[in-house]
């Protein structure tokens, strides 16, 4: 029945060749359009050696990818299984660096999609202005970052459709791209001169270009992220990881043998260096020597391939960060989901703002190196995850095993680790970026996801619980009066749930006084503990007593709650509080609300042999219904009769009469109820309910969810309503995740009622 603090998911609508296409478009970009130019400057020819080695490194982790994308089907991928696998920690900072890779690989993207759109419009002579600092390809990697966060924000089968059309268009480019310049190659006499020498830089070269282009071959990586979203995940990611690889690595090879032995430049400079002085337009350079528009089809290739990759990782981001709010790790507005589009939409935006900083305010080369470094650490994290899992969950359901386990993961962690060390020698800038990175992780975690974090499973095992009804009462008592009543009102809970019951006492003390309890205090409480626990013995019911002492008594029931595992919180209020009686009750019933649990507050004094008859006043939310499945247990309690009032104002439409008439009668059957039902039409709501109070000897409603402003100054109809009534009211709350009162109060001026 939980309407509140549900986990969202996202449908399943991408099949295998939509999954594959995302891994294509996220591969085929940056990697192998922008910087294919600057790593033959670094490793010369050796750029074959490059990108076949690379192809081994992600192979190497893509079994990992496959192995555990084939067994975990949430949006989240090796952030989910590095937090499965490895101390809580390391789940932690592995989200947060792949939201932070991914969105810095969004960065790249948008710049080389900015340096290509650049020189479209120069071929129309258009110029664009040099803002200070902001060149016209940084405007314009800001402008399509923009752009690719509304598409994603629109859905995913917008995503797909994007994708997949943009992907199968530049592949085809590519297509042309080799079949021209490998024509050329083979009516050189001379080609191989081309290649040399093959390793210009040695392999100090070939190693610092590895780690240079490795964020072209981790496209595949994106497919775990969406697997929430593929239909049959357990066959598609491993397929869809595999295949997207074999598509891309030999267009790869291809493209670099063809970039550098099918130019040939003027004078004495080598294709490697000419490449290198064009950077991330150099194959837009090699094109135009191969046909007359061979350079506009490879910037149209360019421009779309930088696209479908920050379409791709964009995609990819958001849906780390949405699975870390879902966590907790992150706040919870990163797990909120829009009502029309059904997209992460804040997880989106906090993404965007990333890739528009990195994109500012770094040059491409460190761009490209920071997402690289953030990358390879990701996958050590999830090769070392999959030997951890093969031993700590052999019960998983695999749809993949990687082979010769765990001896390919063991190279792979080696690898990565090498390429990654070896990264400091090309791109301090990126080594710096990436370690303050990962410290404000560490201290973001230690001082506040790792709270939430055991704040939201215990939330999450208490509403496990309110599901099942597996009651535990927590009864505060601190009024004399009140004490027989409220433990009656427990005592009936408690039967009908088979749950315990804990009589809490909190003593207050003052702050910076030592937290000890006096003799006194055990002799003052006895007259509030003794009645309860005789009311539970002779009921032959659960009872512990606990006397808790706490700066603040709020603070002292929460606690309480939480430590022993309490779902059901009730406590006692006055009919008609003065001003400083509201005040100190709101403090407690503000700190309450937020307990993962139910809360029940009775306003009055209850006596066991006066209710012969409980009225419901009925209206359709989550409270209400609450009061509806606790009435039984009343009912049975004090053998009393249920009266359920429906009142309809002169506003209430017919669609809304119809549907609460239709929710009551549901649930009398649901809950075998055996009650009347009251309908009055056009009447005063707070009117109505006074005037049917004396009629009946308690009034069990849903109570008001305000938060301390409003508890404390508001007139909302369920105090009005307690105030005037002429019998005890008894509230009760279902848990909610809340917005604040000046949320509420923005979206509808009217009052919060019944």
């Amino acid at each position: 029945m939980k309407k509140f603090d549900t986990e969202v998911h996202l449908s399943r609508e991408m099949g295998l060749m939509d999954a594959t296409l995302i891994g294509v478009g996220a591969m085929i970009g940056a990697g192998i359009f922008v910087l294919t130019g600057i790593a033959a400057g670094v490793a010369g020819p050796g750029l074959i050696i490059v990108f076949s080695l690379n192809a081994v490194v992600a192979i190497l982790t893509a079994f990992s990818y496959a192995e555990l994308g084939s067994c975990y089907h949430d949006a989240g991928g090796g952030y989910l299984w590095v937090k499965e696998g490895l101390p809580k920690w390391n789940g932690f900072i592995s989200g947060w660096m792949s939201w932070f890779a991914h969105a810095v690989a969004c960065s790249l993207y948008a710049l080389g999609f900015g340096a290509y759109f650049e020189l479209v419009l120069h071929e129309f002579n258009i110029i664009m202005p040099h803002w200070g600092y902001l060149s016209p390809q940084k405007i314009l990697a800001v402008v399509t970052a923009l752009v690719f966060a509304y598409v994603n924000f629109r859905g995913a089968s917008e995503t797909g459709k994007v994708g997949s059309i943009v992907t199968v268009g530049k592949i085809m480019i590519l297509m042309i791209f080799i079949g021209f310049g490998l024509n050329l190659i083979f009516q050189r006499p001379d080609w191989q001169d081309a290649f040399s020498p093959f390793l210009p830089n040695g392999w100090g070269g070939v190693f610092k270009a590895m780690g240079l282009t490795f964020i072209a071959f981790q496209g595949f990586e994106v497919i775990s992220q969406c697997s929430e979203e593929i239909k049959q995940p357990k066959k598609n990611i491993p397929r869809a990881v595999f295949l997207s690889l074999l598509i891309v690595v030999p267009i790869y090879l291809l493209i670099a043998v063809t970039s550098l032995g099918a130019v040939k430049p003027d004078g004495d400079i080598t294709p490697w260096d000419y490449l290198a002085s064009h950077k991330e337009t150099a194959l837009v350079e090699v094109a135009k020597t191969f046909f007359v528009g061979g350079g506009i089809m490879l910037l149209v290739g360019g421009i779309i391939s930088t696209m479908s990759a920050l379409n791709a990782t964009i995609f990819s981001s958001s849906r780390v960060a949405f699975a870390m709010g879902r966590d907790r790790n992150f706040p919870t507005f990163f797990s909120k989901v829009h009502r029309k589009n059904s997209t992460p939409h804040m997880a989106i935006i906090f993404s965007l703002c990333i890739v528009v900083v990195m994109a500012v305010s770094l040059p491409i080369e460190d761009v490209a190196s920071a997402a690289d470094l953030m990358f390879l650490l990701l996958f050590l994290q999830v090769n070392i995850t999959l030997i951890r899992l093969r031993k700590k969950r052999p019960d998983l359901d695999r749809g993949f095993f990687t082979p010769l386990f765990p001896y390919l993961s063991i190279v792979g962690i080696m690898m990565l680790l090498f390429l990654a060390v070896y990264m400091f020698d090309y791109s301090p800038a990126a080594w710096f970026v990436t370690t303050i990175w990962i410290a404000i992780g560490l201290l973001t975690y230690k001082y506040y996801a790792s709270h939430r974090e055991i704040e939201h499973i215990r939330k999450v095992r208490s509403l496990e619980r309110l599901e099942l009804k597996q009651y535990r009462v927590l009864l505060p008592l601190s009024n004399v009066e009140s004490v027989i009543g409220l433990t009656h009102i427990a005592v009936a809970i408690a039967k009908k749930s088979k749950a315990e019951i804990l009589f809490l006492h909190v003593d207050e003390v003052r702050e910076k006084s030592p937290l000890v309890a006096e003799i006194s205090d055990h002799v003052r409480i006895k007259p509030l503990f003794d009645p309860a626990n005789e009311v539970a013995a002779n009921e032959n019911v659960a009872a512990r007593s606990i006397l808790n002492v706490s700066y603040r008594i709020s603070q002292g029931i929460v606690n309480t709650a939480e430590e022993q595992e309490c779902n059901f919180i009730l406590v006692g209020r006055r009919k008609h509080p003065d001003f400083f009686e509201r005040f100190f009750s709101s403090i407690i019933e503000s700190v309450i609300r937020k307990f993962p649990g139910e809360v029940a507050v009775l306003h009055g004094i209850l006596e066991r042999q006066n209710i012969k008859t409980i009225l419901i006043p009925f209206t359709i939310d989550i409270h209400t219904i609450l009061a509806t499945e606790i009435a039984p247990a009343l009912i049975d309690y004090f053998n009393c009769k249920l009266t359920i009032l429906l009142v309809y104002d002169p506003e209430t439409t017919l669609s809304e009469r119809v549907e609460r008439e239709s929710k009551v009668k549901e649930l009398i059957v649901e809950n075998s109820l055996v009650a009347d039902v009251v309908i009055i039409r056009d009447a005063d709501i707070v009117k109505t309910v006074v005037d049917e109070s004396r009629k009946v000897d308690l009034i069990l409603m849903g109570g008001s969810t305000g938060d301390f402003l409003e508890l404390l100054f508001g007139r909302s109809v369920s105090q009005e309503i307690t105030e005037q009534a002429a019998c005890p009211v008894l509230w009760v709350k279902e848990y909610e995740e809340r917005e604040p009162l000046w949320k509420l109060l923005l979206k509808s001026p009217k009052k919060i009622g019944v």
